[in-house]
């Protein structure tokens, strides 16, 4: 297994040059178009010559400035994007507050929409259970004995599972 090491690392190198040098921009390569790099890295990558040389000239690496701060958390509080430069909590962020509520307009108008609709049904099924416990006569009037009553047998019960959805 160790003997295929060294084959392996020059591999990864090779393939992480390469696929570094197509996702870099064409403005943050150096020295030469990135089509040449790309054929420098494909051709000279068995020796090693071609992924090293990207990766030492062909890329621009930022350094960070001096006093940006050694660690992210260091330099994400001095580069915040804030236009006061200063870092601010969730709570102290005016941005942060509107948009938290509006959102909490949005929830209680739609709270207030499923809570019509339950109500609305709950309505509908107290008609329909007081239209069926007073007598049977519904909108057809008297009760018609066509055969089609259904008001013995098994399917008298009707539920919520029984109704068709209404429309609104």
């Amino acid at each position: 297994m160790l003997r295929y090491l060294p084959f392996l690392l020059v591999l990864a190198l090779w393939i992480y040059a390469f696929i570094d040098c197509l996702n870099t921009p064409e403005s943050q390569v150096r020295g030469l178009p990135k089509v040449v790099w790309v054929l420098i890295i494909l051709l000279f990558g068995e020796v090693l010559i071609g992924p090293i040389a990207w990766l030492a000239a062909g890329k621009q690496r930022h350094r960070v400035a001096g006093g940006g701060g050694s660690t992210p958390a260091e330099w994400h509080r001095n580069h915040s994007g804030h236009p006061g430069g200063k870092w601010l909590a969730p709570d102290d962020n005016p941005e942060f507050l509107r948009s938290l509520r509006e959102e909490n307009k949005k929830d209680e108008a739609l709270l207030k929409d499923w809570e019509a609709d339950l109500r609305r049904r709950e309505e509908e099924l107290r008609r329909k259970e007081s239209g069926a416990s007073g007598g049977g006569t519904g909108a057809g009037g008297a009760g018609s004995s066509d055969g089609n009553d259904r008001t013995s047998g098994k399917n008298d019960r009707k539920g919520p599972e029984d109704t068709p959805p209404t429309t609104a």
